[in-house]
């Protein structure tokens, strides 16, 4: 395994997202500072939108690790579900009463009284909504309806939507106007620069416990052209620069471990033809990871 090879406690790029990883700079730092100071305020809906790879779900997970105490949240990973199950689920994890059988016009009653018993006891409610851009159209509807609970001086529930930029797309739908007129903030992941690339590896080599320069210079640079600064590409790309290291017993990781990675990684934005060279993918079937 290559981990013991590069004297590392763990695999530093894994795809799982792992708040341990994290790094808390750039327009994720703005994104992160925007959803905490919003909720701190009880603002209504908040909008975090960003191509894929770029860490939302991640951010999601920083983020509800953060409301500690004063906050109940609830967590919606996968959002294709039909108006009764989110409200179904909204009910189970805030406590409020509920079973199946239960009328739409019961179900919300008893929502609205659990909401109401959690601000009277000083609880904020934020419901985060992770692929927000896959709900289906009379669900996001729904999310609207839940949001107009709210007492003479604040909303009952908040909502944090992350998704792709297809969810920009589906709010501009003139049906969704309503929902779109409530999104009090919104900010866009962007991906990372060269320097914030360098930092990215640095920072998760040496959280993983090795050692922060096992990639070259040069190294760092191909790996910030070839993935685009998308977090998911460059942990793909170094994964792979790192077992091509491995593989010819090399002890750091060049450019030429990068550019056959690139080479071997079709999402990648440099074509396979501008850094072929002479650097072919090392990868053998069997070969550790």
């Amino acid at each position: 395994m290559y981990h013991e090879f590069f004297h590392l406690e763990e695999h530093p790029f894994s795809l799982t997202p792992d708040t341990q990883f994290f790094l808390n700079q750039q327009s994720h730092r703005e994104a992160l500072n925007t959803m905490l100071v919003a909720l701190q305020h009880c603002e209504g809906f908040i909008k975090i939108v960003g191509e894929v790879g770029t860490g939302k779900t991640l951010l999601c997970r920083i983020l509800l690790s953060r409301l500690k105490d004063k906050f109940v949240t609830a967590y919606i990973p996968n959002p294709y579900l039909s108006p009764e199950e989110l409200k179904a689920f909204v009910a189970q994890e805030i406590g409020a009463d509920y079973n199946p059988q239960m009328q739409a016009h019961v179900l919300m009653s008893s929502i609205y009284r659990k909401l109401m018993q959690l601000a009277h006891h000083g609880k904020q409610v934020v419901l985060v909504v992770d692929e927000a851009q896959a709900m289906p159209r009379e669900t996001i509807e729904s999310l609207r309806l839940l949001t107009n609970l709210e007492t003479e001086k604040r909303k009952l529930l908040q909502v944090v939507m992350l998704g792709q930029p297809e969810l920009d797309t589906l709010l501009s739908r003139t049906d969704l106007r309503q929902l779109k007129q409530r999104i009090i903030f919104s900010e866009y992941l962007k991906p990372f620069s060269s320097k914030g690339v360098a930092d990215y590896i640095r920072h998760r080599l040496d959280s993983a416990g090795g050692n922060q320069h096992l990639f070259s210079r040069r190294a760092l640079w191909l790996l910030s052209v070839g993935s685009g600064g998308i977090p998911r590409l460059i942990n793909i790309l170094a994964h792979k620069a790192l077992i091509s290291a491995y593989g010819r017993g090399l002890r750091r990781v060049g450019i030429a471990q990068v550019a056959a990675a690139i080479a071997d990684t079709s999402e990648t934005r440099l074509k396979g033809k501008v850094i072929a060279w002479h650097c072919r993918w090392p990868f053998v079937v069997g070969a550790a990871s």
